[in-house]
């Protein structure tokens, strides 16, 4: 039986500093804190080091990576 992995996902850094919203396994939004600017980016993995980068974000691959949730999302996604 093969896990299928439900969209959305939300993860952040630990250092709360880079939040993530994955929309499929090749598609993200990041929202980068870069002092108190918020930047917004949508990804769109097309080479390997980018699946593999989204791939870690779904497995908690790093002690770095946290869960997050829709909550979190809406409210750092506020300008």
């Amino acid at each position: 039986m093969e896990n299928k992995t439900v969209y959305p996902i939300y993860r952040k850094l630990s250092n709360n500093r880079s939040y993530y919203h994955l929309i499929s396994d090749r598609k993200f939004e990041e929202i980068q804190m870069i002092g108190s600017i918020k930047k917004r980016y949508i990804h769109e993995a097309k080479q390997y080091p980018e699946i593999l980068f989204i791939q870690d974000l779904i497995k908690i691959a790093h002690e770095g990576i946290l869960k997050s949730n829709k909550m979190e999302w809406c409210e750092i996604s506020k300008s």
